[in-house]
């Protein structure tokens, strides 16, 4: 399908609908109005025919939407119609926490192989996650002989623009980054921050 420029935040509520409509495939629902699917995305019913307007017509009016086809072109548009290899960078108590989550691969998403810099670690946890943790100086030739476009950052924030750079160089366009570091990246190269400690920082103000 061909690559449509979306907002960003458009993009954002798009993959919160596709999870959505993924649970309802999974509980039996085929049809769902717009109303009951903006709520379970925790959005209001005219942004969610707003975010879908932007790509294509979608639904009949008193019937709802079609879970199934909504749930595949929504699919489509993001890019997740076939499963997209992931590499993580990263292999902490987080990024440990990261590979043993087993919902990336119902959100279009595998990762294919992970990295770190500590040989001895490497080789203990191969096995417990069931994925290839590789040492961190083949990262770059890994990347580029599977054609790897997407990747997570899970290490220390001393480290992280120089992996996000390798990561760049070999042609990576999309970096889901759990480091600290704020990453400067070229034009063109997508950077998703997760700042787990912000994130805290600010619920807190509502807490108190």
């Amino acid at each position: 399908m061909e690559k449509i420029d979306l907002p960003r935040r458009t993009v954002y509520r798009l993959s919160l609908y596709q999870r959505c409509l993924q649970k309802f495939r999974e509980t039996g629902v085929e049809t769902v109005s717009s109303e009951d699917l903006a709520g379970a995305a925790g959005v209001k019913p005219t942004q969610l025919r707003k975010d879908l307007g932007h790509v294509g017509q979608f639904g009949t009016r008193g019937l709802g939407y079609g879970v199934t086809t909504l749930s595949e072109a929504i699919s489509g548009i993001l890019g997740l119609s076939i499963l997209q290899p992931v590499v993580m960078v990263g292999v902490g108590n987080l990024g440990s926490a990261l590979l043993r989550y087993g919902g990336f691969r119902r959100e279009g998403f595998e990762i294919i192989a992970a990295f770190d810099s500590d040989t001895e670690h490497v080789k203990s946890t191969t096995e417990e996650m069931g994925v290839p943790v590789l040492p961190v100086d083949q990262l770059a030739a890994y990347v580029q002989t599977h054609g790897v476009r997407v990747a997570i950052i899970a290490v220390p924030e001393a480290a992280g623009q120089s992996v996000a750079d390798d990561l760049v160089e070999q042609g990576v366009k999309a970096i889901l980054n759990f480091s600290s570091a704020v990453l400067s990246v070229p034009e063109g190269v997508m950077v998703n921050q997760v700042d787990l400690a912000a994130e805290l920082g600010s619920i807190c103000f509502f807490a108190s």
